[in-house]
């Protein structure tokens, strides 16, 4: 519990730690997704991307756009802001499929 209340009290007298946490988070997740699509096209056997990919990729994507909003990083920013419709709408292709029974 002491290095939790560390981090927390640092992380509110130094706003910059709580960013680059988020930043790492950001980055953790959107990396989870290859660890998913990996594991998933071994267990299948040959390559496949299941639907936890494109929602990590949403969601750590979209962290990460937050943490370069924050830096004002213009490359950043458009590097993770303009993929983020793709997942988006990789999503509601596969949910659109799954009502109409073609998924």
């Amino acid at each position: 519990m002491g290095y939790l209340a560390h981090w927390y009290l640092e992380a509110v007298d130094n706003p910059d730690t709580l960013w680059t946490g988020i930043g790492f988070v950001g980055t953790a997740l959107f990396g989870v997704r290859f660890l998913i699509q990996w594991l998933s096209s071994e267990r299948k056997g040959h390559s496949v991307i299941p639907v936890a990919f494109w929602y990590f990729s949403l969601i750590g994507g979209t962290i990460s756009l937050f943490y370069a909003l924050h830096l004002h990083a213009w490359p950043l920013i458009l590097g993770q802001g303009a993929p983020l419709l793709i997942y988006a709408r990789n999503l509601w292709m596969i949910y659109r499929d799954r009502g109409a029974g073609t998924a």
